[in-house]
């Protein structure tokens, strides 16, 4: 039986990283007694796959980890279970039954994921979210991104799916996945040199220049694409399924 657990990562712990956050969770598995299965051979690990790692600095309210169990459980009592072993940082939403498959993992089925940027006071100048519109009319984004082996120039835009001005905040749905996978950070970089080329050359004040690190990047939500014939239908991670019930 395989099961998908949705969990919270925020404050201090969003500084950890993608090791770090594996082996917490085989702790809380043991001392919330979750019958978690086990690989064979003289080396057993649990048995314990993320949809995709999240970055280190990132918060989220949507990351996923699918796991195999021995035995049925109850859904609300593990939950509960494992958040009394959790520490403040990490917090379990929901353990749900997926499907046996493994062409249904988490991993495996990744299409797309949201995000919301922060853009802390003072690193823009005002106006900059009409220059954000400008920014994404343009009918291409050229990157170079950093492959493992070398570098090569990459159209972004068609994978920035939704977008959206929030305030001081900027809202961005993109492609995410093995097939595609476009990280917020490398959006701003290219609206961070967007500004630059666009910046007006008679101002007499010099402004320093943000940086991509000057913003803060909170994952929202992970999906799966269950659409036919090329047209996209996002589902979460997490409706894909079903509430555990022990029987009495």
């Amino acid at each position: 039986m395989k099961a998908r657990i949705k969990f919270r990562k925020y404050g201090a712990l969003r500084f950890i990283g993608h090791l770090d956050v594996m082996r917490f969770f085989q702790k809380v598995m043991r001392r919330a007694d979750i019958p978690i299965a086990f690989t064979g051979g003289y080396s057993p690990h649990m048995i314990m796959s993320f949809a995709s790692p999240l970055g280190i600095g990132l918060s989220s309210d949507g990351e996923y980890f699918d796991i195999e169990l021995t035995e049925p459980i109850d859904s609300e009592d593990a939950v509960r279970r494992m958040n009394e072993a959790c520490v403040e940082g990490i917090e379990v939403v929901s353990i749900r039954q997926i499907a046996d498959e493994k062409k249904m993992t988490g991993m495996t089925i990744l299409a797309g994921a949201d995000y919301l940027i922060n853009i802390k006071q003072g690193v823009l100048s005002d106006g900059w979210q009409e220059r954000f519109h400008m920014f994404m009319e343009q009918p291409e984004i050229r990157i170079v991104k950093q492959t493992k082996r070398s570098e090569k120039k990459v159209d972004i835009r068609p994978m920035i799916w939704k977008w959206e001005i929030r305030g001081d905040r900027i809202f961005l749905q993109v492609a995410s996945g093995s097939a595609q996978n476009l990280k917020p950070d490398l959006v701003m970089e290219a609206f961070v040199r967007f500004l630059d080329e666009k910046k007006d050359k008679t101002a007499t004040v010099d402004r320093k220049a943000p940086r991509a690190e000057d913003f803060g990047y909170h994952r929202l939500e992970m999906y799966a694409d269950m659409g036919v014939d090329g047209k996209r239908k996002l589902v979460t991670l997490e409706s894909m399924g079903k509430e555990m019930r022990r029987a009495e």
